[in-house]
């Protein structure tokens, strides 16, 4: 995925001649800076400066500081904009504690070209009086995209070493931090950083405390009176539907993540960003994903239209795939289900036994299709059982052998899913039903109600880990309102089991029609997917967000950058420094950070490739810090670097008729709409999906809305009004119980 260049102190250099491939690679150009010295002694720390703001703007003050990578080498790595890829810089020393002048080098600017280094290489020489150091200079550039980053530093934690992907460093690792780090926080915090929450808006992301099926769609019918208005009453058994005669079949195998293996097979890919098309046989083509671990083996089964994908794993031999390219290579499922968008209504029909994750499985599905644009809506059949028959029935009402019961669960799953129809035909796209159905005749009767109306494709949760079942059961307890009358825990806990019993003596497994599987998924320690006569658009985006899916509990810590220099002058876009306060911001946001993650060693540090966020991480250490250009600010095309009123004096059409008509699709002239942010933001929230460790994202406030909107489950034209100030912390903590958010707010 394109070349590199670089030159070390010895004159050698390599890729010299590709400045033109490296030119037409794509994807960003990544910098790599280190200075060598096993004598250095003293408080004199390596810092860069140079023509670019991101490397200081000749301002000595603002130089880079190079961070400390071993006793003798320093080193300092950032991803370049797309307009400053030239690059004119020179090394200086800075006193670590005195105000003594800084030392700069001798000899001509360096200049690096589009990643090519221009002239002849050299060592650092400076003159500090009477005494001279000298470094050796190492210089790398390449061309990486953001899933190569983030597979650097993820494979850096599986394997316990400085990780590189395609023979280059593609971010800047600080494994360990360093007693009294030259960029440390002087702007400490309070201990208790309690002292700082304060109250979230009343419409933040805590559905985490309530139980989510009571967030589904509530009945058409009125409660009280008890009467359903279903168009049609069926019973088990009513109908039958056929198996088709051709099925398309696909096996993904997802291995634990903690096991990184590779094995041999007829086909192997270890392109980051790519899908491979497997040996076509019988005219089908098959398609391997998993989460970027394993290589796979295509398999022929005794069904000449069904393949099969097995993972050998090989002991012996760590995988060389990254993780990251895990979430590229399930995207392809998606690209190869592309095809025009479909104007038919889409029902996920939810499988599977009590306490398997199906409801928290709907929920998460149905804030990504919103946050996506597609008008969805979840359907919980357990609602309307409560609410026609009420919420304290015993096991006994879920008998196989209860006909009463049966009749009962039959009819509300039949009003659910007219309401579903009726809804879909008011213009609604897709329906998430969320219940068991888990008899085949069960999954006939809504085959059959949904001829003619939407597509069903079911949805089955498989889980084997009794740990996991039997931590939802104990949950489930506690927040289904089944048991919100039941004083006696013990009591509740032994009617749910007998409740579960039941249903697994009748339990069907999904064999019919189009279903996807998901087979011990939600520990996020491995599983399987399994993918049966799959097609279209929606479906192939569904299967890429369930693959990259789990259920592992980690915060997310999104904050603005500190206020820049153009906060404070009123202008949008540009890519200026930070002002005072805003360097005082990102002391304190580095202390937060040391307190709040001190003992999570996987985290990792988010920013845009613009400079007001990589400067406000820059006094972060102990974590690796990784650059995407999906995170910048919102483009503001002509209008970057105005103010408001600027804009509205010189562009008033557009400022008082395009924008405040519609804030979320007026788009800047020649540059991007909110719509357009929420289209290149999806590969960060599936890798947020993705993460198993507390991530902080440090962004601009147009992105961290619309990331924002994604986990709160705002609606799409609320977007650009979501209040996101400056110098506060948004923590969202994901896990089995839903979003929660808490705030913190450490300057005024």
């Amino acid at each position: 995925m394109g070349t590199g260049s670089s030159k070390d102190a010895d004159g050698s250099s390599h890729g010299e001649g590709r400045e033109e491939s490296l030119d037409q690679a794509g994807g960003q150009l990544y910098v790599s800076l280190k200075m060598e010295n096993y004598k250095r002694k003293g408080d004199l720390i390596p810092h860069v400066y140079g023509s670019v703001p991101l490397v200081g703007s000749w301002d000595s003050s603002k130089a880079l500081s190079m961070e400390r990578e071993s006793a003798s080498m320093w080193e300092l790595s950032f991803v370049v904009p797309p307009n400053h890829e030239t690059l004119d810089f020179k090394f200086l020393l800075k006193p670590k504690y005195s105000n003594s002048p800084c030392v700069v080098e001798d000899g001509p600017n360096r200049l690096l070209s589009r990643g090519t280094l221009q002239g002849e290489s050299r060592l650092a020489v400076f003159r500090n009086g009477d005494e001279v150091h000298e470094y050796r200079v190492f210089i790398k550039a390449d061309r990486v995209s953001p899933f190569d980053l983030a597979a650097s530093w993820r494979a850096y934690q599986e394997n316990l070493q400085p990780s590189t992907v395609r023979g280059i460093p593609d971010v800047s690792i600080n494994s360990v931090p360093i007693a009294g780090a030259e960029n440390g926080s002087s702007a400490s915090l309070e201990l208790d950083l309690e002292h700082y929450v304060i109250p979230a808006p009343s419409t933040s992301a805590n559905s985490g405390l309530v139980y989510a099926a009571n967030n589904a769609e509530n009945p058409r019918f009125s409660s009280g009176d008890g009467s359903g208005n279903a168009s049609n009453s069926y019973k088990d058994g009513s109908f039958s539907v056929d198996r088709p005669a051709t099925i398309k079949e696909m096996e993904v195998s997802i291995p634990d993540p903690s096991r990184v293996y590779s094995g041999s097979g007829l086909v192997e890919s270890k392109s980051v960003g790519t899908f491979s098309p497997l040996q076509k046989q019988d005219g089908h083509r098959g398609l391997f994903v998993d989460r970027g671990v394993g290589s796979p083996r295509l398999v022929k089964s005794s069904s000449s239209s069904t393949f099969a994908f097995d993972l050998k794993l090989d002991t012996e031999t760590k995988n060389s795939m990254p993780a990251a390219a895990g979430a590229v290579a399930a995207a392809a499922v998606a690209d190869q289900m592309l095809g025009p968008k479909e104007d038919r209504h889409l029902a996920i029909v939810l499988v599977g036994l009590p306490a398997r994750g199906k409801t928290f499985t709907a929920a998460k599905l149905t804030r990504y299709l919103r946050w996506l644009g597609h008008d969805t809506k979840h359907f919980n059949v357990g609602k309307y059982r409560r609410l026609k028959h009420g919420a304290n029935q015993s096991a006994d009402f879920f008998r196989g052998d209860n006909p009463e019961g049966m009749e009962a669960r039959n009819e509300v799953a039949a009003l659910a899913m007219d309401d579903m129809t009726t809804w879909m035909q008011e213009g609604g796209q897709v329906g998430i039903f969320d219940a068991t159905n888990s008899t085949r005749s069960r999954r006939n009767m809504l085959m059959k109600m949904a001829e003619g109306k939407c597509k069903i494709i079911f949805l089955e949760t498989i889980c084997n880990d009794e740990r996991i079942i039997e931590r939802n059961i104990r949950l489930k307890i506690q927040q289904s309102p089944d048991y919100a009358e039941q004083p006696d825990y013990e009591a509740g806990y032994q009617d749910f089991k007998d409740r579960l019993a039941n249903y697994e003596k009748v339990y069907e497994p999904v064999e019919e029609g189009s279903y996807i599987k998901m087979i011990d998924m939600v520990s996020g320690h491995g599983g399987q997917i399994q993918v049966n006569n799959i097609s279209g658009y929606l479906p192939g985006r569904i299967v890429f967000f369930l693959v990259n899916t789990h259920l592992t509990p980690r915060p997310i810590l999104l904050t603005r950058h500190g206020e820049s220099r153009d906060n404070v002058r009123g202008r949008i876009g540009g890519d200026t420094v930070l002002s005072d306060a805003g360097e005082i911001y990102a002391k304190k946001l580095a202390n937060f950070v040391e307190k709040r993650l001190k003992s999570e060693k996987a985290a990792s540090i988010w920013t845009s490739t613009l400079q007001r966020t990589i400067l406000t991480a820059s006094p972060i250490v102990g974590f690796p810090k990784i650059q995407w250009r999906a995170l910048d600010e919102i483009n503001a095309g002509v209008c970057d670097g105005m103010t408001y009123e600027e804009i509205k004096k010189n562009m008033p059409e557009e400022y008082d008729r395009s924008r405040k008509k519609d804030k979320l699709r007026y788009r800047y002239p020649r540059g991007e709409s909110y719509l357009d942010v929420i289209q290149r933001l999806e590969p960060v929230i599936i890798e947020l999906e993705r993460q198993r460790a507390p991530v902080v994202v440090i962004s601009h406030q147009a992105v961290l809305r619309a990331l924002y909107a994604y986990f709160a489950d705002r609606p799409l034209k609320e977007i650009p009004h979501i209040e996101m100030p400056l110098h506060t912390i948004i923590e969202i903590q994901m896990g089995v119980t839903g979003v929660q958010e808490k705030r913190y707010k450490l300057m005024d």
